[in-house]
């Protein structure tokens, strides 16, 4: 017997196409399941004579193909718990398996009772069929008759080695093989008559058209997505309670989410014509992904708020949207269909995870679309025209409870201006660059570090209008920003955390969520919306923002324009909505001995808009309406724009939980006879709640010294930084230093990502000469300290009420080179061991307390 070559079990089904040959993949287009049975039963039996290794990949519904199992390995799997895990589980069972194994697999088509995709089953074929050939395997799959598109037909015969449709007319079987790789005859494509042992060639035209016309089969089948949506919209006219139920259930279930509390969320707040509405605007199937999810359950659950009495229904200033959607299984196709599935496949093995992963990075910015997904761009931006658009992440995990992702993954705007080529080449090449960020290292460290590093993380992509109007030259909002309904960094201790909070700019809202610019957005505590803050009551002007977000309509492109220069553009409202006269310019202008000519600057401090209009008492009843759906704090992203009368609307962009921890019960605070006592103090700037934290380390920046470094030397003490922090994962450290944490601009601060700073107990900015704290309450980096519970605090020095004394921790010895031996930058970074250090906190009385920790042990 030739070891390459094998036998279908049938004599003359062999001799139609030569047999069979390692590295077969034999698929069947069947009427049925039951027939598809009757090839692998003598299929199975040769096997066995033959003394073959047979594996049985079993998740149908109906019963086993093989009666008699007896030296058949079986793995039973569930495709319900999605296409990647049932992909990857597949794969790790042929590896395991090795070379020349015969396998049966259950019928594809019985994958679409969970995956209700056509993409995914064509999707676990392509990258299941090659590896299986590589190993030199002999494997046989079915697809029932009628059940699947021509795109599914089409990307099988690519992909397979064999191509068989086994039909059943007037109680006889015949085989016509469609595609047979490597053979050829000149009968072997005729269908051929199966009677016991033999196969007979149909060969005379009469024949052959009478045997076509009784089968009768259309061409052209639509996707069972779409058909699960087109039976959801006319269930909905059918007034069946019941049947609307569990229409709405599935579609809940393969649409929108699989977290048992976010599903919970979809199912109180959103309608069947809800989500059949969202089901029709997305492009490819799978789920629409957790940021998508967040802003419609937030839009839906104000529509449907009911209004408080004496105050305007929430819905009545919620401005519409009209968004599209990219599924999650478009994600899958991209990657497979650029060949990158091993690399996909090895980057979730804890040796390829970062290496595997940088690939992907590179690669995934790189790839083309399958035409029909090129087609449907095509349509949408037809139907957006050049209404600026952006581009935005919403993978599977993001805005859930638990996992913000907050800044993890891009978002790109696109002004969308230019010829229909320029505007689709710009609108691909933005999806490429959101499908990158899955895989950029700041994305694969967040991941890691909340043990979701073999988690099923597909990137759907959520396209929004941009919020906004023409304003000479430039398309933004009038203002935008992020707000949260727990305001967690109270600075006064009238302030009412229940009352929430937001972080306000005038136009886009990327400086709203950034803190990397030498810009000041502005804060509003919503309990009092003109309070201001510490900083602010000392210098409104200096932290006040400078630098506007906008979309340039004549260079197509996102750029930033001075504030100063913007006052001068009809941004068609009142400008005394936004920005104030600098009430301290004049005396400024006298302490320097200049003369005071002219009408002063103007600062933004929406001091206008605040007391103006409803906006504030807008965005308090919002955030309080969205916590108590959510039954958790939540953080949102907005826009406002004002129309010709006067009134605003609001655009809730994205929702998601603050994944905040409570204020904790009451510690007792020490006494103190002596601020020298201790390491530092403060009343007010901090965040994280009650606190009695022991500290074991304490990392220090050196203000003096960092100032004397150059900007490459700067950086590399941010790189030290984050040496230090993954060695002291496991201890209770403090990091202290001047300026901003996390800022990109070494001219601010230490210029780390949150992955370097991610497992300090405590993060302490200081003031140091142009070195400021920033408060960038609401921002990314926010999120990534609350979702971390890193207790923040600010040290503004020269203010009263607060006390520094780092000679306490700067005079024990510097622990960095004993920690890291190649350490090069001890005279910047100072590491000390301390002993009986613990950090206090009174939340309602807005006193921190660091107490001195004693000598080295």
């Amino acid at each position: 017997m030739d070891f390459r070559r094998a036998s279908t079990g049938l004599t003359g089904l062999d001799e139609v196409f030569d047999g069979l040959r390692l590295g077969d993949n034999v698929v069947w287009q069947a009427d049925s399941v039951a027939a598809y049975r009757d090839v692998v039963t003598p299929y199975v039996a040769q096997a066995r004579h033959d003394g073959r290794r047979l594996v049985y990949v079993r998740f149908g519904q109906d019963a086993p193909l093989i009666d008699d199992l007896t030296g058949i390995e079986v793995h039973e799997l569930d495709p319900s718990l999605g296409f990647e895990l049932f992909a990857r589980t597949v794969h790790q069972i042929i590896a395991e398996a090795g070379r020349y194994v015969f396998y049966v697999f259950d019928a594809l088509t019985d994958l679409l009772g969970s995956w209700h995709s056509d993409m995914a089953v064509n999707n676990f074929f392509k990258v299941t069929c090659p590896f299986l050939y590589e190993l030199d395997t002999v494997a046989y799959f079915c697809l029932v008759r009628s059940r699947h598109t021509v795109e599914t037909l089409s990307g099988v015969r690519d992909t397979t080695q064999l191509l068989l449709d086994l039909m059943q007319i007037d109680g006889e079987t015949y085989v016509h093989p469609l595609k047979a790789w490597g053979r050829h005859s000149p009968t072997m494509f005729f269908p051929h008559l199966i009677q016991g042992d033999e196969a007979t060639s149909i060969t005379s035209s009469g024949a052959s058209a009478r045997l076509f016309a009784a089968l009768n089969v259309p061409q052209d089948r639509t996707d069972p997505w779409r058909l699960l949506l087109d039976e959801g919209w006319q269930t909905l006219h059918t007034g069946d309670a019941a049947a609307q139920d569990a229409a709405k259930e599935l579609l809940l279930q393969v649409l929108l989410a699989r977290d048992a509390r976010m599903l919970q969320l979809c199912r109180e707040s959103l309608t069947l014509a809800d989500i059949l509405t969202i089901g029709s605007r997305e492009i490819g199937s799978g789920y629409v992904g957790g940021k998508s999810v967040g802003m419609l359950v937030a839009r839906a659950i104000l529509e449907r708020a009911p209004a408080e009495p004496g105050t305007t229904p929430l819905a009545e200033r919620l401005e519409p949207h009209d968004s599209y959607y990219l599924g999650s299984d478009l994600f899958y196709t991209y990657i497979i269909a650029n060949g990158w599935w091993k690399d996909w496949t090895r980057q979730k093995t804890p040796e390829g995870y970062y290496e595997a992963g940088a690939e992907l990075h590179r690669k995934l910015a790189t790839g083309h679309f399958p035409p029909w997904a090129r087609e449907q761009f095509w349509r949408m931006l037809e139907y957006f025209g050049q209404s600026p658009i952006i581009v935005r992440s919403s993978s599977l995990l993001e805005d859930n409870y638990g996992n913000a992702f907050a800044g993890k993954y891009e978002s790109v705007f696109c002004a969308n201006q230019g010829t229909p080529e320029d505007r689709h080449q710009a609108f691909e090449d933005a999806v490429r660059t959101v499908y990158a960020s899955a895989m950029s290292p700041e994305a694969l460290e967040y991941r890691r570090n909340r043990g979701l590093g073999e988690a099923d993380e597909q990137m759907a992509i959520l396209v929004q209008r941009v919020s906004g109007d023409h304003h000479g030259e430039s398309f933004f909002p009038h203002a935008a920003g992020v707000g949260n309904s727990s305001n967690l960094y109270v600075w006064d201790p009238d302030i009412d955390p229940d009352a929430g909070m937001v972080r306000l700019v005038l136009g886009l809202g990327t400086r709203a969520v950034d803190r990397t610019t030498q810009d000041y957005a502005h804060v509003v505590a919503l309990d009092n919306p003109l309070r201001r803050t510490r900083v602010e009551v000392d210098d409104l002007a200096r932290y006040s923002q400078r630098q506007v977000d906008v979309l340039s309509i004549v260079d197509d492109e996102l750029t930033t324009v001075a504030a100063r220069d913007l006052v001068q553009t009809d941004i068609k409202a009142d400008w005394s909505l936004f920005a104030s006269p600098d009430e301290g310019w004049a005396a400024r202008l006298r302490e320097l001995g200049r003369p005071v000519t002219g009408p002063p600057p103007m600062i933004l401090d929406f001091a206008g808009l605040l007391r103006r209009t409803e906006l504030a008492e807008w965005l308090k009843r919002a955030l309080a309406t969205l916590a108590a759906a959510y039954g958790y704090p939540v953080d949102i992203e907005f826009t406002v724009n004002l129309l010709d009368d006067g009134d605003f609307r609001v655009n809730v962009v994205q929702c998601r939980p603050l994944q905040t921890r409570s204020l904790g019960p009451a510690v007792p605070m020490p006494q103190l006879e002596d601020t020298r006592d201790c390491f530092f103090a403060t009343d007010g700037d901090f965040m994280g709640g009650n606190v009695q934290l022991p500290l074991e380390y304490v990392v220090v920046v050196r203000p003096a010294e960092y100032l004397a470094l150059d900007q490459q030397s700067r950086h590399a003490v941010g790189r030290q930084v984050g040496v230090l922090n993954r060695m002291l994962r496991s201890r209770s450290f403090l990091l202290m230093g001047p300026g901003r944490w996390g800022t990109t601009m070494p001219s601010l601060g230490v210029p780390v990502n949150f992955a370097e700073i991610c497992h300090a107990a405590v993060l302490c900015e200081m003031t140091y000469e142009e070195f400021q704290p920033e408060l960038s309450y609401g921002s990314h980096f926010f999120q990534d300290l609350v979702e971390s519970q890193i207790f923040y605090a600010a040290l503004f020095v020269e203010q009263p009420g607060v006390t520094l004394n780092l000679a306490q921790v700067l005079d024990l010895p510097n622990e960095l080179t004993s920690l890291d031996s190649s350490a090069v930058l001890d005279e910047v970074i100072h590491v000390a061991r301390v002993e009986g250090m613990t950090l206090h906190s009174d939340v309602v009385g807005q006193r921190l307390i660091c107490t001195s920790g004693g000598a080295a042990r």
